[in-house]
């Protein structure tokens, strides 16, 4: 499943924190692409905000199995965002990671991997954190014939005057209704990325839907509730996925 909106930060695409997830999912699963073969979706759009105040990114995603049990990843962000002075946009900070499925047992159904991954700070326009970031996680799945459960979390390395490095943590389940399609839900909470700030706490539904081969899309969507209570907000994805 996915590797882009995260709602433990929107992911590395929306915000100078950093999160990788399987899409349309924000929770990631320790299964890497299949060796020799390529997954990538774009058009990938993400957004996430509360009323007017809201950002987001046009991107695309390149997955490809190097070797059995490792997936390497490259996400490339086009960001924007709104308040009440007007819309922004320009490039966002490019990701790269690497997931390594170092436990898999396939009669348990059971899988384990880690995802490091870095941001570097090729954004344009402010729009990135313009320093090096970094997500360290691990991923777990456990598989229940056509249900699945994963989850785990990591810790974000978040360098800059006034952040802080923080924890994620995430879980969902999956159940694949028919051989064309996936329904699933989870939750999600990121810890203070800001000092003086407060975390969040995230729940979503997605879905993936096999169209004619080798295209897919993948949609997830759902509230965003931040510590101290207030309003909730929203966050959203949508992307055309293709497998060769």
């Amino acid at each position: 499943m996915r590797s882009p909106i995260h709602a433990i930060a929107l992911s590395v695409l929306l915000t100078p924190t950093l999160a990788w997830a399987g899409p349309p999912f924000t929770t990631d699963d320790p299964e890497p692409t299949e060796a020799g073969h390529w997954e990538v979706y774009g058009p990938l759009i993400e957004v996430e905000g509360k009323g007017e105040d809201y950002e987001g990114a046009v991107a695309a995603e390149v997955n490809y199995g190097a070797a059995p049990d490792l997936q390497l990843t490259l996400e490339i962000p086009f960001i924007y965002s709104h308040d009440v002075s007007g819309m922004k946009w320009g490039g966002g900070d490019v990701a790269i990671s690497a997931k390594y499925r170092f436990y898999h047992n396939e009669d348990a159904g059971l899988s384990v991997a880690a995802f490091p991954g870095l941001t570097l700070p090729t954004a344009s326009n402010g729009m990135g954190a313009g320093k090096l970031t970094a997500l360290l996680p691990v991923w777990v799945q456990k598989d229940l014939g056509s249900w699945s459960i994963f989850g785990g979390g990591g810790y974000a390395i978040n360098p800059g005057v006034g952040n802080n490095n923080y924890w994620t943590v995430g879980v969902a389940v999956s159940h694949q209704v028919t051989p064309k399609l996936l329904l699933g839900i989870e939750a999600n909470r990121q810890g203070a990325d800001a000092i003086g700030g407060k975390g969040s706490t995230s729940l979503g539904v997605g879905t993936i839907y096999q169209l004619k081969a080798p295209f897919r899309l993948l949609a997830s969507g759902g509230p965003t509730f931040e510590g101290g209570g207030g309003a909730a907000g929203f966050h959203a994805f949508l992307a055309l996925g293709l497998d060769f």
